[in-house]
Parts: structure tokens; sequence; C-alpha cells
């Protein structure tokens, strides 16, 4: 019996026609396979292949270039840990190694009851609040050994769970269904950004600082180029008198 019953099948049409080319559809498509399945299936990736008229093969090159689509079913709760540049200089691999050996678990691997799987990430892009993990792609920030070991438990035990920076946390299944463009009600959950984010700003309100107006002082194109004519043509001009000195030198030294 397919996974993919007539209610998914018409989702799966409904994100082709957002599209002026429906083919511009398959990463969400993608993605609602994966809230369906808990991971890009054979089956789900013939279905996408079906829908858009290309080939198995297409489809399955897109689905194993991203690593955001799983070819292996997911646990209940996808934990990546940074381990990047900046978030493994600030304990990032210490996280990792911590979890491994705290879930029995490697690199994209699913603990034995089924509920966390762990990775290893690239760049996160939240350098300023490293090191950094993320759950179901939620942010957490400024993690350290104890506080990832404490956080997986949480989630193990049911508990709820809420990132300092966006929604509760539900599961990663349902978290893909968002990525695959239908909302969840959760967008305007948690602040929109953290303190280590807005120092610069709070930094130029305190003393007055603003971005140059974009009329104040600017000069029109015409003049800009005006200007730097006039200014290659004083270097050209500062590098023929130089040079005209430096032949004179050594003509004077010549005579001499």
């Amino acid at each position: 019996m397919s996974a993919f019953g007539p209610e998914t099948v018409g989702e799966l049409r409904e994100l082709m026609g957002r599209y002026p080319e429906a083919r511009s559809a398959l990463l969400p498509m993608l993605h609602l396979v994966q809230s369906v399945e808990g991971h890009v299936s054979t089956e789900g990736i013939e279905l996408c292949a079906e829908l858009l008229g290309l080939s198995a093969a297409e489809v399955s090159g897109v689905a194993t270039f991203y690593t955001m689509y799983k070819r292996r079913p997911m646990g209940t709760h996808h934990v990546g840990v940074c381990t990047n540049t900046l978030c493994a200089v600030m304990g990032g691999d210490a996280i990792f190694e911590r979890l491994s050996d705290h879930l029995n678990v490697g690199h994209d691997e699913t603990t034995a009851d089924g509920q966390v799987t762990l990775e290893r990430v690239e760049c996160n892009a939240a350098c300023d609040f490293a090191p950094v993990m993320m759950v179901n792609w939620e942010f957490f920030d400024r993690q350290d050994p104890v506080s990832a070991v404490d956080l997986v438990d949480r989630l193990r035990d049911g508990e709820q769970v809420a990132s300092p920076r966006g929604a509760e946390i539900t599961s990663w299944r349902e978290a893909e269904r968002v990525l695959a463009g239908f909302e969840d009600g959760r967008v305007d959950e948690g602040p929109a950004a953290g303190d280590a984010s807005l120092a610069g700003l709070q930094i130029a309100n305190e003393r007055g600082w603003a971005a140059p107006s974009s009329a104040a002082g600017s000069a029109s194109p015409d003049e800009s180029k005006t200007e730097a004519a006039a200014e290659a043509d004083t270097s050209r001009a500062e590098s023929e008198t130089v040079a005209e000195e430096s032949e004179a030198d050594v003509e004077g030294g010549a005579d001499d």
C-alpha cells in the first residue's frame, strides 16, 4: 500500500502550481515527501518524477545532492551540531562528542528508541551565537556539552521545549511540512533576533550613528565619471612627472 494518499498527491500538485515551471517545485515537494515518510524514499522519488515529467534519476540526483534530504528514516527529532570553524573553536566538537557518547550513535545515526537522529552539520549561519545546535532546524544558541545533553534528554522524555529564537519544538516531520510550504501558525513565536545580532545596532543608536543618506552628498553618474576621469588624469600626470625627474637624474649622473 502506498504511503502517499490522494491528499498528499493533491498537495504535491498544489506545490507544482505555485511556480511558473512545475519542475521548480521539486525541492519543496521532496520536503513534503519527508514529512510523510520521514525520509526521501524510492517511492517518493518515483512519485515526484511522475508528477513532474522527470526521470527518477533526475529527482534522485537532487535528493542526494542536498544534505537536508535524507535517504534513511529519521528519528522523531533531528539534532544538528555545528562543527564548522568558529563553532568548533568555541566547543562544537566537544558537544558532538559528548552527545555521541550519551546517545550511543555516530554522525547521521538514530538512537535505538527512534527519538533522535544526530548529525554533524556545517555552518548554521549563526556564528554570533556559537557554538550552535539545531533541533528540527530551530536554533539553540551558546550550547555546551552539559546543556546539549539536557536538551536531548528533555526531547526524548517528551517535554515541551522552545527554541530561544524560534518556535516551540514539534517534530522533524512537522518541520519538514513547514519547509515544504505549509504553514503551522508558529511563524511569530519567539524573538526575531537575539542580543548578539542586535549589538551593532544598539551601539549605533547609543552613539548616534546612521547610514549616510543615498541622496545627500551623492554625485550623479555623470559627475562620478567626470571626477573619476579627473583623478585618473591627475594620477597619470604625477606618474609622468616622476618618470621625467628620474630620467633627468640618470642623465645628470652620466654627465658627472
